[in-house]
């Protein structure tokens, strides 16, 4: 299925299980269901065919700021509403809010063959912003409570200089342990440039 958000320069296209994804007046709605998540531990051998999660992703060109509100329906440990970088089957990132156990966390994932994995600040609520930008072979993960004023979470680079700049982006919803859970993405919003200061998000 595509999808074309007026928000976006590019269209979407979803990827791994059906996840019901629908849009109206400004909110996009995914479902992800029962144990769905896209994670490569570092103490397998490679990703189980099973292991995935909805994902709906397009092709940004050049560099760009991929924003949006982010609000989860926690059910379950590590439920979570998810941007998602996409460079190859075993080359992606995700910037995730997720119940991480216990209480609403900025998390991020970068796999380079195996995923890594590490927790960044807590959020109050059910709703943050978050954001991904690109500039060349570089990735950044900022995330906001207000959205305005934005905390830096991470950066780094994944691939090389082609397949970075081919990369896709968007959106993915997870329910790891849990039975399943709602993801809406709000005030969504691209901008074709890389952030002035990364420290201040600016």
């Amino acid at each position: 299925m595509d999808l074309q958000l007026p928000e976006l320069p590019f269209s979407l296209r979803t990827y791994g299980p059906d996840g019901h994804w629908t849009y109206e007046e400004g909110v996009l709605t995914g479902w992800a269901g029962a144990r769905q998540d896209r994670f490569v531990p570092p103490t397998g051998d490679a990703l189980d065919p099973a292991s995935d999660a909805p994902r709906l992703l397009g092709a940004p060109e050049g560099d760009f700021q991929l924003i949006a509100r982010v609000t989860v329906g926690f059910e379950a440990a590590f439920d979570a509403g998810v941007l998602y970088l996409h460079v190859g089957d075993r080359e992606w990132a995700k910037l995730c809010f997720e119940r991480s156990p216990d209480e609403p966390t900025i998390c991020t994932v970068v796999t380079r063959g195996h995923s890594d994995d590490a927790n960044a600040f807590v959020v109050a609520g059910r709703s943050v912003w978050l954001r991904i930008s690109r500039t060349g072979s570089a990735f950044a993960f900022h995330a906001s409570t207000d959205g305005a004023t934005w905390t830096f979470v991470r950066i780094f680079s994944l691939g090389d200089e082609k397949s970075a700049g081919a990369a896709l982006v968007g959106f993915l919803a997870q329910s790891p342990v849990g039975e399943g859970c709602v993801v809406t993405y709000d005030h969504i919003e691209f901008r074709p440039n890389w952030p002035k200061a990364l420290r201040d998000g600016s």
